[in-house]
This record gives structure tokens, sequence and C-alpha cells, in this order.
């Protein structure tokens, strides 16, 4: 009990429990995003890796650290467009097409490293993002190193949140996000292209995902290697029905799975070899379907979710 306590009060979890969640917040956004409207995106996995990959090989190849973020931004919005173009265009399976997304950004950014790079045996490192401390607030005992001297993006994460919500919930774009998510035939009824918005959706959703992956090899490491992605994605897909589709909620479920990673990797180091390893890795897992299952009970999902919309239907 003693080991639990001293972990949970170490300034050191904290900060590992903020940067395990950031990639995670970037991901459930987008994902969020993209389900408002009403297209499944499982295509999540494979654009968290194509950004990590493109981003890194960007700022790698010279071009400075937010124009490798732009690059990766870019490279998701144009896979979330294919998405988009199979699904809302051609109403094509959502999970046929995702799945088929996450495979084809995969297979890409692991082709484009072995082209560029054939002769490379251990992954080329760059130059990171470094942690910026926020004067006054990083000082505040426990609170203030683990989310205020964080790196840029973990920042810009924090910001996207808010930024997210309000679009939501407070502007035209959003009640439009989400109309064509819940009854898009009433929402064309009232003039507003409901493939349009389906498009650009997924577009922008797909882009958070890309950042989620750019922050991998970015900020939290300085390097690109195969399967450093690791699940993220679709642990995304199950924090959006955790929180709901609301975003507020999303970035409470990344930090839970975040505080959860890090407690495991900890308590292993704590314990040693008493305990099979993969019992520790299997942790957070565990506790996350717990959540997800006492909180799925109540979510209200968007009930055009997974439904192709064709003008003129009912």
């Amino acid at each position: 009990m003693g080991d639990v306590v001293d972990i949970l009060l170490a300034v050191s979890f904290w900060v590992a429990a903020v940067r395990i969640a950031t990639p995670l917040i970037f991901g459930t956004l987008g994902e969020l995003i993209c389900e408002r409207a009403g297209v499944l995106n499982l295509g999540i996995e494979g654009i968290f890796t194509v950004g990590a990959m493109s981003g890194w090989m960007a700022v790698y190849q010279g071009m400075g650290l937010w124009g490798g973020v732009l690059v990766a931004v870019g490279v998701g919005m144009g896979f979330g467009l294919i998405h988009a173009g199979f699904t809302v265009g051609l109403g094509v399976s959502q999970h046929v097409t995702g799945i088929g997304i996450t495979l084809l950004a995969s297979s890409a950014a692991y082709f484009t490293y072995r082209t560029v790079l054939p002769d490379v045996t251990s992954p080329p490192r760059i130059e990171p993002f470094e942690p910026i401390a926020i004067p006054l607030l990083s000082d505040i005992p426990l609170i203030g190193p683990a989310l205020f001297h964080q790196t840029a993006l973990t920042y810009l994460a924090f910001v996207s949140v808010i930024v997210t919500a309000w679009v939501l919930y407070r502007t035209p774009l959003g009640l439009a996000v989400r109309a064509v998510g819940e009854n898009p035939a009433a929402a064309e009824a009232q003039g507003i292209s409901v493939v349009a918005v389906r498009t650009g959706a997924v577009a922008v959703g797909s882009g958070f995902m890309a950042l989620g992956g750019a922050f991998l090899t970015m900020s939290a490491f300085n390097a690109f290697f195969f399967e450093m992605v690791g699940g993220r994605g679709w642990i995304c897909i199950a924090l959006v029905v955790f929180a709901s589709w609301q975003p507020a909620k999303a970035l409470l479920g990344a930090f839970l799975f975040g505080a959860f990673d890090a407690f495991q990797v900890r308590l292993q180091q704590s314990i040693g070899a008493a305990i099979p390893y993969q019992v520790f890795l299997m942790l957070p897992y565990l506790l996350s379907i717990l959540a997800l299952i006492l909180v799925s009970r109540r979510a209200a999902y968007p009930r055009a979710l997974m439904v192709p919309y064709r003008k003129g239907e009912r």
C-alpha cells in the first residue's frame, strides 16, 4: 500500500500521465468529430502511424518542427478525404473502408520509410519539442510540473479540447456537424450539405489523429520506429464512447488511461518479478474496459452514426 501512495504522490508519475494522455487527446478528439458527423473512422490506427512517420520525416529532411506538424496534419487530412470519399460520397461500409485506410496508411508509412532510408539499421534522431515551463503556474506543487511544464504540443492538445467544445456547441458550424450526425435528412432540408459537412468533419478529425501520431515522434520520442503507435488508435475509439461524444469527457478519459498506463509501469518496477509483467501491461486496458462498461450504458450516441445518407432517401 505504501508503494501505491508513493507512486501517486510522485511528480514524475503525473508528468508521465499527462505525456501519455496527449496523443490520446488528439486521437479521441479526431474520432469524436468524425462520429459527431455520423462517420465511424476505423482508419485512426493507420492515420496515427502515417502522421508519426510523415511529421518526423519532414523534420529529418530539414523542415522545422512546426513545419513537420503541418505536414503530418496535411497527410492525415488526405487520408481522411479518401475515407470520406468512399463512406460519404459512395456510401460504402464505414467498417470495411476504415480497416482499409488503416492498412493503406500503415503500409504507406512503412514503405516511405524504407524507400527514403533503405540502409538504416537504427532509427535516426531529430531534435524534438522541448518542455516549456509556464512561469508561476509550473511552481504549483504536484499539479504545476504535470500540467504547466510540458511541450508545446501538449498545450495545443489542451487548447484543442476547448476550441472543439466551443465550435461544436456554440457555433453554427458545430450545430451543422451535430445535425448531420443526428438527422441528416432534416439537416439537408434546412439547406445544409450533408456530404460537405461530413467530408469536412472527417478530414479535420483525421488531421487531429495524425497530430497525435506526430506527438509520438516529435515530442514524446525523437525517432520513428515500427509499431510505435501500439494500438492507441483503437483506445481512442473506446474513449469516444467513454466520453459520450463530449470533448470535456474525452479529456478526462485520456487522462485516466494515461494515469493507468503510467501507474502500471511504476508498479511493475516496484514489485519486480513477483508478478508476471504481462499482468501489469494488461492493467490499463482492463481498467479502461471496466470504465467503458460502466459509462457506455448511459451514452447517447449520434443516431445517424454509420448510416450512409443519400439525398432524397428516407
